[in-house]
């Protein structure tokens, strides 16, 4: 979720082409065989960045991909796999055009895009949460003496509409006994936040680990971030499968969720702490900013990697389906319910001897789907 740093023309350009890519990739169908056919494909899609040549998969996607695992049991069964490179700056919008199309089959990515698609008719499920959530930053430019959001009423605030950090921000303007009618917010990528604010077009913006890139380079100050919040104004991302495809493929989900478990297990012990920093780094951030993002904030190394349904993952959910639907980013009201697919990850976890690895959860609600059938 963080935003890209050409180095040189030809990094440009090779992200450029890769979007370019990426755009055809989703714009038209690529598997043969009608809907009732068995998957010749699966297809995961995922942010990656453009390093060293390559589009880099960084979070659990990479680790998926370098173990091969997945690719080696797929191709057991006859099916092939596919990952599709997205970047940052058109991720949620361009996966969830996948998704519609039925070009892709499973996606790693943000909470709001999602319920963004589940809104336009889209069926998706989370099929595997992911860890902890990820911080939010509020950055000022340099010169503004405000030190809280309260001293910003009526200041001009960068905020990419729609992306899943608005959630965190509407929540602290709710607490502070403030709207988003209190300040001029300016929609635009925080690719262009930089700029805007060296010029002054805009006073402050809000910001995933980009606001920590922004302080390190002088560009700006952070006053606020959600480690001083509750952990359920924490975005998250995670694994989402199409519908139509879990229910259909059941064996095959069951794989995807397995590598995505392993993965999770590999990247949440201690030792590998350094080399999931390193990886997270590709293309994106440098080290000590990812560092930087995950320090101080009171979560065990090993949870920010859990794959287990909890209470919070649940009620997070709903809390972002009720903002999206009052405030009119979604047409339709989310059932939260059907979103939630629990069916793979205990299975995941008892396969891999994994069951007590991470800290106990407590039971949740079983999902509508499973209620009716009862």
């Amino acid at each position: 979720m963080a935003i890209p740093r050409p180095k040189s023309i030809l990094t440009w350009a090779i992200g450029a082409a890769a979007l370019i890519a990426v755009v055809a990739l989703l714009a038209f169908p690529f598997r043969g065989g009608g809907a009732a056919s068995a998957p010749k494909t699966v297809t995961i899609a995922g942010i990656a960045y453009p390093f060293e040549g390559k589009q880099a998969f960084n979070g659990l996607t990479g680790v998926v991909i370098r173990e091969g695992w997945l690719k080696a049991e797929l191709a057991k069964r006859g099916v092939a796999l596919a990952f599709t490179p997205v970047p940052t700056a058109v991720g949620g919008p361009l996966i969830n055009e996948g998704f519609s199309g039925k070009r892709i089959d499973f996606a790693s990515y943000g909470d709001f895009p999602a319920i963004i698609a589940i809104s336009g008719g889209v069926p998706l499920r989370l099929v595997t949460p992911v860890g902890q959530g990820q911080h939010s930053y509020l950055v000022v430019r340099n010169g503004l003496a405000a030190n809280s959001i309260a001293e910003l009423k009526g200041k001009r605030i960068a905020l990419h509409r729609g992306r899943p950090w608005e959630l965190p921000f509407s929540k602290l303007l709710d607490a502070s006994g403030l709207k988003q009618s209190d300040f001029k917010i300016v929609n635009i990528n925080p690719a262009a936040t930089p700029a805007a604010l060296a010029s002054g077009s805009i006073d402050a913006a809000f910001l995933l680990s980009d606001g920590l890139l922004l302080e390190q380079k002088g560009a700006g100050r952070v006053i606020w971030s959600t480690k001083q919040a509750p952990a359920d104004w924490r975005m998250r991302a995670e694994l989402f499968g199409r519908g139509d495809f879990v229910d259909a493929n059941p064996e095959l989900t069951q794989l995807v969720v397995d590598a995505y478990v392993r993965a999770a297990a590999w990247s949440a012990q201690d030792a590998n702490r350094d080399r999931v920093i390193k990886d997270s780094s590709r293309g994106s951030m440098p080290v000590e900013i990812i560092a930087r993002d995950y320090a101080n904030d009171g979560i065990p190394w090993r949870e920010r990697f859990s794959p287990t349904f909890t209470r919070d993952v649940i009620a997070h959910y709903r809390s972002v389906a009720d903002y999206a639907f009052a405030r009119g980013l979604v047409r339709n009201k989310i059932d939260v319910d059907a979103l939630i697919d629990q069916r793979f990850v205990a299975p995941a976890l008892r396969d891999a001897r994994l069951e007590g690895f991470w800290s106990p959860t407590t039971p949740v609600q079983a999902q509508a789907s499973a209620a009716k059938a009862s």
